[in-house]
C-alpha cells in the first residue's frame, strides 16, 4: 500500500510543478521581453544624444546645414526625423549657443509596448538636444 501511495504523491507533485510553471512563464516572458526592448531603445537614446552633440558641434562651427548633415550621418543607420537647427548668429556672440534636436520613432519588436504608454502602433518618440558654445 504504501508504495502505490508514494506513486500518487509524485505524480500529484509533477502536477503541482505544471501548475505553477503555468503561472510563472508569463512573468518570466515580460520580464525577458522587458529586457529586451529596453536594453534596444537605450541603445537608440544614446545613438541619437551622440547625434545631436555631433550636429551642435558642426552647427558651432560651420553652419545650419552642416550640423543637420552631421546630425544625420551620426545617427548611424536609424531613420530619424529631420534635425532642428538653431545656428549662432553671424558674427557670433560668445554668450550665444548652437542647438540641434533630434527626434526617433522607437518601435518595439515585443509586446511590452502597452505597459510603457506606446501609441497604438507600437510606438515611442525619442527626443536628444545637443548644445555647444558659439565662438566669437
Amino acid at each position: 500500500m504504501k508504495a502505490k501511495a508514494k506513486a500518487t504523491s509524485r505524480q500529484t507533485e509533477r502536477g503541482a510543478a505544471a501548475v505553477e510553471f503555468a503561472l510563472v512563464l508569463p512573468i518570466l516572458m515580460l520580464l525577458i521581453f522587458g529586457i529586451v526592448d529596453f536594453g534596444r531603445m537605450l541603445n537608440a537614446k544614446i545613438t541619437i544624444t551622440e547625434a545631436a552633440r555631433e550636429g551642435a558641434r558642426a552647427a558651432a562651427l560651420v553652419d545650419a546645414a552642416a550640423g543637420a548633415d552631421r546630425a544625420r550621418a551620426a545617427a548611424d543607420g536609424y531613420s530619424i526625423d529631420e534635425p532642428q537647427v538653431t545656428p549662432c548668429a553671424d558674427p557670433p556672440n560668445a554668450a550665444d549657443d548652437a542647438t540641434v534636436t533630434v527626434t526617433y520613432q522607437f518601435h518595439f519588436i515585443t509586446p511590452v509596448s502597452f505597459l510603457l504608454g506606446a501609441g497604438s502602433d507600437g510606438t515611442v518618440e525619442l527626443t536628444a538636444n545637443g548644445v555647444m558654445p558659439c565662438l566669437s
